[in-house]
């Protein structure tokens, strides 16, 4: 019996058709392992927690209360920084016991506002409960329309930032200085001047410890800030 011999061409055709079957097959499975392999190690980038100083106080009892007597109106201008740093919203602190000039930023959290403008927010709403707080322009429209000599306060925010005296020891620091200026009609009249450095101790060593003791640092300031206010001669 004779044996059926295929054509050299037809032989060299399905060699070829089941090497590209196969090679099909190969890229495949290895695109197949590559995607999978990748969605396991690329992580998606996470979003920094925001912070703010809170809701304030929540208390309905100065509601039911008699009213208190009002202090005399003051005007509150924005308040100023000594540097770039402040001017963002990134959350600072320092390594005291390696570099104390160096200010760093926590790269997974961020204030909802530059730090300036969180701490005035929070001096008008603990101050406008004695007193009608304006901010600057106001306190210029009141004094022309009503020609009086209104007190402004002006403030500069030297330091906000936790510093790390030990790497599970820090404290939230916040330095003020203050000017106090009454409007006349002429312009400004220079009153007196302060400042203030107040730290209050963070409970861990994070963002978060150094976030809730810088606000409790922000409101023992405006406590000092206050009652230095109160010290002034009425005008």
């Amino acid at each position: 019996m004779m044996a059926f011999k295929l054509p050299f061409y037809a032989i060299n055709s399905i060699a070829t058709s089941a090497r590209q079957h196969c090679a099909r097959r190969v890229f495949c499975l290895i695109s197949v392992l590559a995607l999978a392999t990748g969605c396991s190690v690329i992580d998606k980038p996470t979003r920094a927690t925001t912070y703010d100083f809170g809701p304030g106080e929540l208390s309905t009892q100065a509601l039911a209360s008699p009213p208190v007597p009002a202090l005399s109106p003051l005007a509150i201008a924005d308040i100023a920084t000594s540097g770039g740093a402040l001017e963002n919203q990134a959350v600072l602190y320092r390594l005291g016991y390696v570099d104390a000039q160096q200010l760093r930023p926590y790269s997974q959290a961020r204030w909802t506002m530059p730090p300036a403008q969180l701490v005035r927010q929070r001096m008008r709403d603990r101050l406008s409960q004695q007193r009608v707080v304006l901010n600057a322009r106001e306190g210029v429209a009141l004094n022309r329309s009503q020609n009086t000599n209104l007190p402004m306060l002006r403030l500069e925010l030297e330091e906000f930032s936790q510093l790390f005296s030990a790497p599970d020891a820090s404290v939230g620091l916040l330095r003020l200085h203050a000017t106090l200026v009454e409007i006349t009609p002429a312009g400004e009249r220079l009153v007196a001047q302060r400042s203030l450095s107040v730290q209050r101790p963070a409970t861990s060593a994070d963002a978060a410890g150094g976030v809730r003791a810088l606000t409790a640092a922000t409101d023992a300031a405006i406590d000092e800030l206050d009652a230095w206010l109160r010290q002034m001669p009425a005008r």
